[in-house]
């Protein structure tokens, strides 16, 4: 358990590995401000946080909107200091390159890669100012392997990696941890519901994740997992 209550704001926290790492930190004891673009489903989630006596603060947020997420950072900021930023935040087409359209090209290095820089740039003031913070970027094994129909997807989750390891070595000196976590095939409603339907006995559930995200967190002292690659027992699909 946390002593002190730790503030951690999620984003992308309506479904998939954000809602579960929101669940996860909540029963940890941590104060938790789940952020979406889609209201209803954060609030479904502390419908079924509430039979657990658990709660999250809501902060609906597009993280695709710079002027979006400073005004989420300012709300949090003022009942509560951002001890850890989970930028968890994604989507993607499933299309070849040739078939994506600027519009989806756009929605998802919006989304994955300038909204976790946002969200990131607008939390760091303060984590400098208390000495200390957490950053934990859920990026993909895309970043690390080649997958085909998704082209737009992997810059994005590329350009974060790139972008979190640069960060990670300007921001050591003010004690703040940086930590990438790549997970392999995950059920979450990213995929189709042929897809899951087809392989979920093959993936991944979202309840792991999120433990392990909050795992990384919890570490104690002068040790950080700067990267954690989770996968299948069975490999990629």
């Amino acid at each position: 358990m946390v002593e002190n209550k730790s503030g951690i704001w999620i984003t992308g926290a309506s479904s998939g590995i954000g809602r579960s790492a929101a669940i996860e930190f909540a029963k940890v004891g941590c104060n938790v401000f789940a952020s979406a673009r889609r209201t209803t489903e954060l609030e479904r989630l502390n419908k079924e946080l509430k039979k657990e006596k658990l709660s999250v603060e809501i902060f609906p947020c597009n993280v695709a909107s710079a002027q979006n997420v400073d005004q989420i950072v300012k709300k949090i900021s003022a009942i509560s200091k951002i001890d850890c930023l989970v930028n968890n935040a994604g989507i993607t087409t499933f299309k070849d390159a040739v078939d994506n359209s600027i519009h989806e090209i756009n929605d998802v290095i919006n989304t994955n890669l300038l909204g976790s820089i946002y969200a990131i740039k607008y939390v760091l003031p303060q984590m400098i100012e208390n000495g200390r913070g957490t950053i934990i970027n859920v990026i993909s094994s895309a970043a690390k392997k080649i997958f085909t129909a998704s082209s737009a997807y992997t810059a994005s989750k590329m350009g974060m990696l790139g972008y979190a390891n640069v960060l990670r070595e300007e921001v050591r000196k003010y004690n703040i941890k940086v930590i990438n976590i790549f997970p392999g095939a995950t059920e979450t409603p990213m995929w189709s519901q042929e897809v899951r339907k087809e392989n979920s006995d093959k993936m991944m559930t979202s309840d792991e994740i999120a433990r392990v995200i909050v795992w990384a967190y919890l570490q104690k002292g002068n040790m950080v997992s700067e990267e954690i690659m989770v996968k299948p027992i069975q490999g990629d699909i």
